[in-house]
């Protein structure tokens, strides 16, 4: 299994208990090996199944997830989610199709369909895309090398979770050899609806299903052309944090890669890709609920995402090293809210014209540089320019509101912002400087300095949620936002001798112009005040830390522990940001033998106070404050052969009623009662898994 080593935070999954073709968890701070390298002992970070890739990357320490049911976690890195993270899977930038993310992109990121996961937290990079203030996320696939005697390999796996009922299979089949290869990926996943810790039913069932397809052609050892087509269903999916769910959701998404790790001409290497994904989205609250509104409502939407990038590497005489390179990226975006009487069929009439017809083109130019500045001191910094331009064609199409009242987009922007949308567009400069310093080969010191700049969104900029009985039911876009920009600073240290590691960094980051989701309270910019959900620019500042810490007590016990904080604040009116996790902390302690292991871990968070609770106050994205809890999960893994691995544990063990802040509250507007959805309780799972 290949290993890669990170600055401030380190945790891999079990190298022992797990087969070669299951997924490694790589999470870097600070690149792969800059501006500190610390290698930190593995261990399982989801020893059962996760729904998708945003449940898998809750585990980490200071990565948060939004529930709003079984499927779709929406990932939150230090406080920050949805556009400011960079989300790639594959190489591929992909957009939901839902307008209230029933479908971030990590629902998407089948665990099965993945080799390796890359957390790239903070601001340290520009390669990947702009913005990014968050940090960047790297869903990757290896390439598969074959020879005369190995010709093929195979990874088959099932797992089984109680209390949801889950039952999950997959398989990764693959053969070829020194000029090429065909690769097939397949998962199913079929999941009723959990019980929390009191015995209540939990909307989250889901059904999804996953087929990839790899064609490689490798002339050389160090050069791979990959075509590959990926086909993702996801069916009946339940949310018990929305008034609707979704009945289908389904991604198609084709990609064309070369990646050439070989001197060409000056270059000593060269990695191109261009890829499609279309994505086609529904969502409803009456073909999978008892419908309890007077009116059904449906919304099929879709998005449609087309970009690439090209990059090169360049090394110079006394070991500097640059990458370059462009990309761009275009996604459309298109949505109705539907509705219609509750004795009839599937709603027809065009109620809010949600997303306009929307485009969002981004190009982008960035170049990266890592030198030595001696012995014990490396310097590495990146430049990025972005221009970015958005249109919506569809802003003054009419919407029947209501019997008698018809509205279009641009007629709610006018009534909230006083202007209406017009094309727009952007020039963005971004970069890092990080230095590191090196006092001995086990303890280091980094500091990094940033400025990220992200755009505003589809939603944020063009979205025309109306209702016209109740104004504080709409959700408006604005067509003037400015983009946000990100200033951060970061300071960090790794250490370890013999049988301990220690990782730790603290960040600060000041926001000028945060797009900030409100409610319409008459604010300077805003026209009314009848608590709307509204954006509008303000300044932010963010500051917290992540720690963590592992200690070997002898052959086969260990432990580690982990703690994680962010505090955000809109420092414009001195009011807290909603959805921001509280401290959140692990302790584990494992026994590991050759052939098995068993460990403990529990998990806690405490209780979080700064919210955003009252709409007729404040944004009302929190449900409520939310007391702090702990649980205590077991697990063990064992080497029936070697090809052959039995997993199982117990989550929960106590049975827990708790919910984790970060949560997507019920806003339905015929159920207002805003409710947070809780975590399952006890649950029993099992996993085996075989390799040929």
């Amino acid at each position: 299994m290949k290993h890669r080593y990170s600055a401030a935070l380190v945790l891999m999954m079990s190298a022992r208990t797990l087969c070669a073709a299951e997924p490694t968890i790589l999470i870097e701070d600070t690149g792969l090996e800059d501006p500190a390298a610390v290698t930190w002992p593995p261990r399982d970070l989801q020893p059962g199944t996760a729904a998708d890739g945003g449940e898998l990357l809750r585990n980490i320490p200071g990565v948060s997830g939004a529930r709003m049911g079984g499927h779709g976690i929406e990932p939150i890195i230090r406080g920050q989610s949805q556009n400011r993270l960079n989300i790639l899977l594959d190489g591929a930038y992909l957009y939901g199709g839902c307008p209230n993310r029933m479908d971030p992109p990590t629902a998407y990121s089948s665990m099965d369909a993945y080799d390796s996961v890359t957390v790239i937290k903070g601001s340290h990079t520009v390669i990947y895309g702009g913005g990014g203030s968050g940090g960047t996320v790297l869903f990757e696939r290896e390439t598969p090398r074959f020879t005369a005697d190995k010709p093929y390999r195979a990874n088959i796996n099932a797992g089984y979770t109680s209390n949801s009922n889950t039952r999950n299979a997959g398989a990764d089949v693959a053969a070829g050899g020194a000029q090429g290869y065909l690769r097939g990926v397949f998962g199913y996943t079929d999941a009723d609806s959990y019980e929390d810790g009191d015995g209540n039913e939990t909307r989250t069932a889901y059904t999804t299903r996953d087929t990839t397809l790899l064609f490689g052609y490798t002339p050389t050892g160090d050069t791979t052309l990959e075509l590959s087509y990926e086909a993702t269903r996801e069916d009946d999916v339940l949310f018990a944090g929305a008034g609707m769910d979704s009945p289908y959701s389904d991604n198609d998404m084709v990609r064309l890669k070369l990646d050439r790790k070989e001197a060409i001409g000056p270059l000593s290497g060269l990695r191109a890709e261009i890829y499609y994904s279309d994505i086609d989205h529904l969502m409803d609250n009456y073909s999978l609920r008892p419908l309890t509104a007077p009116m059904k409502m449906a919304t099929p939407a879709d998005s449609e995402t087309v970009g690439g990038r090209m990059l090169g590497t360049l090394e110079m005489v006394g070991g500097t090293k640059w990458t370059f390179g462009i990309d761009h990226q275009k996604n459309n975006r298109n949505a109705d809210r539907r509705a219609g009487p509750a004795a009839g069929g599937d709603p027809k009439n065009v109620q809010s014209v949600l997303w306009p017809d929307v485009d969002v083109k981004q190009t982008g130019l960035f170049a990266e540089m890592k030198t030595s500045l001696n012995a014990g001191d490396t310097l590495k910094a990146g430049l990025r320019y972005d221009r970015v331009e958005s249109t919506a064609r569809r802003t003054d199409a009419l919407a029947r509101v209501s019997p008698i009242l018809q509205r279009s987009p641009n007629q709610l922007y006018q009534l909230y912002y006083g202007e209406r949308a017009m094309d727009h567009h952007e020039d963005n400069i971004g970069g890092f400087v990080t230095y590191r310093h090196t006092l001995s080969p086990d303890t280091a010191f980094f500091g990094t300095l940033s400025r990220s700049v992200r755009t505003a969104d589809a939603t944020e900029r063009f979205l025309g949620s109306d209702n016209a009985m109740a104004p504080n039911k709409r959700w408006v876009g604005n067509p003037g936002l400015a983009p946000e920009k990100h200033h951060q600073v970061e300071l960090g240290i790794t250490a370890g001798a013999g049988g301990w590691d220690l990782s730790a960094s603290g960040y600060y980051n000041a926001v000028s112009d945060y797009i900030l989701r409100d409610r319409a309270h008459g604010q300077p910019g805003i026209l009314q005040s009848d608590n709307a959900s509204i954006y509008r620019n303000v300044d932010a500042a963010f500051y917290g830390l992540d720690i963590d810490a592992g200690i070997r007590w002898s052959t086969h016990w260990s432990s580690r522990v982990t703690l994680s904080y962010v505090h955000a604040t809109n420092t414009t009116d001195d009011r807290p940001i909603a959805q921001t996790p509280p401290l959140e902390g692990t302790l584990s302690l494992e026994y590991t033998t050759d052939r098995w292991n068993i460990g403990a871990q529990a998990v806690a968070q405490a209780k979080q106070t700064r919210v955003e609770a009252d709409p007729a106050q404040n944004s009302g994205l929190d449900a409520a404050q939310t007391p702090g809890w702990g649980i205590l999960n077991l697990y063990g893994g064992y080497d029936i052969t070697d090809n052959v691995t039995l997993k199982a544990g117990v989550d929960n063990l106590l049975d827990r009623t708790y919910a984790y802040h970060v949560n997507r509250a019920n806003s339905d507007p015929f159920n207002p009662a805003p409710v947070q959805v809780n975590e399952p309780g006890r649950a029993l799972w099992l996993r085996l898994n075989a390799t040929f």
